[in-house]
């Protein structure tokens, strides 16, 4: 069958009209998937039909997506993430310790499940991997997008990023540990002797954000308290043995 066939570009036509992406059109007329774009391209011209590019945004289109997904990645943006905005394009970033290759996958993981459509990369830098993915509608999944660093301006949650928030709550704190947090382990000396203690932390200049941390964690049950840096508090500390373990169980350390 000749993918120059006017019969098979006609029913070829007919499908697309009927609003069959063009990849299953390709496949079911055995036709290369450039050669259906194109006759759609050269249908919607002769009939005048303006093209709108497809929107894969879950907040434009109310389409479906991985709230559990996007608590982590929301919290990884918080923390480590920006979005960077040119001219008629915008991409996430996510930036990781280039040792910690489960945080990398699962950076990426997490952007597929929360805009599948998007293509993703990474690019390495000096000591770390800028995990990113280009799509027009970012912005519009995280409104705490705005000029300047984060920890001078307000950053607050959209009523219906809370709603997820408080629905994935641990996906959330895993975020913003694996972000800006870390698990160590502290030692001290009693009685002449030498004690080690595993212990949380997690270091964000801006108060909003570490806000939220703490927010949440109070929710879950998990105490916590906060340590100053040079007479700053940017640190929040778990160190109880069982809310370590509480953390232990749903966060864990980055790897």
């Amino acid at each position: 069958m000749s993918a120059h066939d006017l019969s098979v570009r006609e029913t070829a036509l007919t499908l697309l009209r009927g609003g069959m992406p063009n990849a299953e059109v390709a496949r079911r007329l055995d036709v290369p998937v450039g050669t259906v774009g194109w006759w759609r391209h050269e249908d919607r011209k002769h009939r005048g039909e303006p093209y709108t590019r497809p929107a894969d945004c879950p907040i434009c289109t109310d389409r479906p997506f991985d709230h559990r997904a996007y608590a982590y990645l929301l919290g990884l943006y918080l923390g480590d993430g920006h979005i960077v905005s040119k001219h008629k394009q915008h991409h996430l970033s996510i930036f990781c310790d280039a040792t910690q290759t489960g945080l990398i996958d699962a950076a990426e993981d997490a952007m597929h499940r929360v805009m599948p459509q998007q293509k993703t990369g990474r690019r390495r830098q000096r000591g770390c991997v800028e995990v990113k993915s280009y799509a027009h509608h970012w912005p519009c999944l995280f409104p705490q997008h705005g000029p300047g660093k984060k920890h001078d301006r307000q950053i607050t949650l959209e009523s219906w990023q809370q709603d997820i928030v408080d629905a994935h709550p641990w996906e959330f704190v895993r975020g913003l540990i694996h972000s800006d947090g870390c698990r160590t382990t502290n030692w001290t000396v009693r009685n002449g002797k030498r004690y080690e203690y595993p212990r949380y932390f997690f270091t964000n200049k801006s108060d909003d954000i570490r806000g939220l941390l703490t927010d949440t964690l109070t929710r879950l049950g998990v105490r916590w308290t906060v340590l100053k840096r040079d007479g700053d508090p940017f640190n929040v500390s778990v160190a109880r043995k069982e809310c370590v373990a509480l953390m232990d169980r749903h966060v864990g350390p980055k790897h």
